[in-house]
């Protein structure tokens, strides 16, 4: 259990690829705050899980990620972090004359302004350790857009710019910051958008996997969200110490086209 007395937290990990990466980091040992929205007895029955597993403290905040003020209060009871995983995030598809405001200024926040908020708070006790790992959940879409998603591409590209800074400011310092860049992972938010690209473009919903989804990864798979966790769990081992400010695709080939 190479991270027992680390501690880690995960933002949007009650589900999907956060769950994923905290329950791999539990499994190495680490002490892991859980963040996100769900139903209260599911989420408690995680963090038991990861405790179970671990052998050391878990904890949950229900920090709503899109206000400053709560980021500042979720790092202050949080305690010294040692590993960084910035993956809460959400969708919203429309075109952009027609993309109402407020779930671009929600996008936003979230996608990437909490990335930078949970980093400044997290990287001093980093810097004073002398190791530390910031991982960002970003996306092929930091690299290449779709159309009906601009705040989202606007997000996950400014995380990919964020991720580079960071890993320049921190390269003497024992401390990484990598971002994560997956395709379509089957996850609840790549299913609770499917819908609005069925409106947004007259299809079916078997139509949006197969040709409009899965028409991007030459696999025609998706990728899985144990996949991605154990790359993030990679990351935070000693063999991994010299990549750094990198943008690592995970994404059946989509942007090798």
């Amino acid at each position: 259990m190479f991270l027992k007395g680390k501690n880690a937290l995960v933002t949007g990990s009650t589900s999907g690829i956060g769950l994923a990466c905290a329950r791999a980091l539990a499994a190495e040992g680490a002490a892991v705050v859980l963040n996100g929205f769900g139903d209260a007895d599911e989420i408690e029955a995680i963090r038991k899980e990861l405790e179970e597993t671990s052998g050391a403290p878990a904890r949950y905040s229900n920090a709503d990620l899109t206000r400053a003020d709560a980021i500042e209060a979720l790092m202050a009871a949080a305690g010294e972090i040692d590993i960084l995983i910035n993956n809460a995030g959400m969708q919203h598809v429309a075109p952009v004359d027609r993309f109402p405001v407020e779930k671009w200024d929600l996008i936003i926040a979230l996608n990437l302004s909490a990335a930078f908020h949970t980093t400044r708070l997290a990287l001093p006790a980093m810097k004073r350790k002398g190791w530390g790992r910031v991982i960002n959940t970003a996306s092929a879409h930091s690299l290449v857009a779709s159309p009906n998603k601009a705040p989202y591409v606007a997000a996950k590209h400014g995380i990919a710019g964020f991720t580079k800074a960071v890993a320049l400011e921190t390269a003497t310092s024992g401390v990484t910051v990598n971002c994560i860049s997956p395709g379509y992972v089957w996850t609840p938010l790549v299913e609770n958008q499917i819908p609005d690209t069925m409106k947004a473009r007259g299809l079916t919903r078997e139509q949006v996997m197969n040709d409009v989804l899965l028409s991007a990864q030459p696999t025609k798979k998706f990728v899985t969200v144990d996949q991605v966790a154990a790359l993030a769990l990679f990351l935070c081992r000693d063999e991994a110490s010299s990549i750094t400010g990198a943008n690592l695709s995970m994404d059946g080939g989509w942007t090798a086209q």
